[in-house]
């Protein structure tokens, strides 16, 4: 059988083996993708043998059935596949080593951030590999992922487009104050470079506006405790419900959306109230706040597959003994608290928490969402419609005319079985093919 995968309507060799290829320039302004099956719209029935043609980095048109290509312009054969929209994840850390704290740890005194930068590169290309086409990086070097985000853009870099939030905004003592449980002169040297932390609105403010000030597209704070500081301080409230409005005041008036931490009930409902537009992980929930989240229009970020990797890295040794508690306690309440989020129709966009778990292993939160209550088709469109919409992007999520080519196929149908994402075999970012390899059959 003649090899298929990918051709020019004239002619072209087939990779003869799995690869991701660099980013490099599209071989023609007009490409051709001929699709077997095709979900444009997810949370829509998908559509049978279609094509989509792709000029400028843009879909241009959809056309039923198998149009033969122009000539001169790129035919990719994807004929034997599922074709759906580039995946996003609104909960990634790009920055440094990721899914392997004893490393991280062993290392931190021998690795400075040009190490971290080289491997937020890497992590940015596996997550590309992955199937995901955007994220939302809600913690890491400030400078460093806004360059990282640039290089992308500029197409130097190849990865996903990054909507970065900087570093998380914290009280002092709290989950993003990264001199917990270090060493006296240690820590004394962690704070004096630390302009995410804050104590009161007026400080918060100030905040926010560093964080802006370095290029922060989104604010991510920190509203209670967290699994892996090292503070045996709980997964509770840490801050005020004044220090979060001002926050979220703040950030809404310089055109940024806001993302709140959070695990405790109280600390998810202080934050709702105040206006907050996603909550992270959410791990806590109550009547209350779930009726809360409806009122207010909130999307709940789920990242359920982090504290089952914080759970199996704390029991194996490699976090630290203030983390083990935190990351029992957090395991046990998910998965219950949101089946009762999901069965009562709280909006849901995909985020992993990915940097805590293995880059590249992003899909496999989708056998989560499902195993604790949503559909597949559900899953999917969390990850495309919905995430675009928290983004507050209209040019992704669908795949439309006028919409960014973030394309990607796999073998079988994920509506049928979610799992199928975790294998993902083409990837068209921006329409650039950024992975390629043969399907298997």
């Amino acid at each position: 059988m003649k090899p298929y995968w990918i051709a020019l309507a004239t002619t072209i060799a087939t990779p003869a083996m799995a690869q991701t290829a660099p980013l490099q320039p599209a071989r023609s302004s007009t490409t051709y993708i001929h699709a077997g099956t095709l979900l444009d719209r997810p949370g829509q029935p998908p559509r049978g043998n279609s094509t989509i043609i792709v000029r400028d980095g843009k879909v241009a048109e959809i056309r039923d059935g198998f149009v033969p290509a122009d000539a001169g312009a790129t035919l990719i054969d994807l004929r034997n596949t599922f074709v759906l929209p580039g995946l996003v994840d609104m909960h990634v850390h790009l920055w440094g080593i990721g899914g392997d704290p004893m490393r991280a740890r062993l290392e931190a005194m021998t690795r400075d951030r040009f190490d971290n930068q080289m491997t937020a590169v890497a992590n940015a290309r596996a997550t590309l590999a992955a199937g995901f086409t955007s994220v939302r990086d809600l913690g890491g070097d400030p400078r460093g992922v806004r360059a990282l985000r640039d290089a992308i853009d500029a197409g130097v870099v190849e990865g996903p487009s990054i909507t970065n939030a900087g570093e998380m905004i914290s009280v002092t003592g709290g989950h993003g104050d990264d001199g917990n449980g270090l060493a006296e002169d240690i820590a004394d040297m962690v704070h004096s470079k630390e302009i995410n932390l804050c104590d009161g609105p007026d400080d918060c403010r100030r905040a926010v506006r560093a964080q802006v000030a370095l290029g922060a597209r989104v604010i991510k704070f920190a509203a209670t405790g967290g699994v892996l500081s090292n503070v045996s301080g709980g997964l509770g409230r840490a801050m005020t419900p004044e220090e979060m409005r001002a926050i979220i005041d703040t950030a809404h008036a310089l055109g940024r959306k806001v993302a709140a931490h959070s695990h405790a009930a109280e600390g998810t409902k202080a934050a709702l109230e105040a206006g907050v537009d996603s909550i992270e992980h959410g791990t806590f929930l109550d009547d209350e706040t779930i009726k809360l989240f409806k009122t207010k229009g909130a999307y709940l970020v789920p990242t359920e597959i982090a504290p089952v990797a914080a759970l199996a890295q704390a029991r194996g040794g490699a976090l630290p003994p203030a983390t083990i508690v935190k990351a029992e306690a957090a395991a046990a309440a998910m998965a219950a608290n949101h089946r009762r989020a999901y069965a009562a129709g709280v909006k849901v966009a995909f985020g992993t928490d990915t940097g805590v778990s293995k880059h590249g292993d992003n899909a496999t939160e989708f056998a989560l969402l499902v195993k604790n209550g949503l559909t597949p088709t559900q899953a999917i469109a969390a990850a495309t419609v919905a995430a675009a919409d928290l983004l507050g992007r209209d040019d992704i999520g669908t795949l439309a005319p006028g919409k960014t080519a973030d394309i990607i196929a796999v073998s079988g149908s994920p509506l049928e079985d979610v799992t199928r994402l975790e294998h993902v075999d083409f990837v068209m970012h921006r329409g650039t093919v950024a992975k390629e390899r043969p399907v298997r059959m």
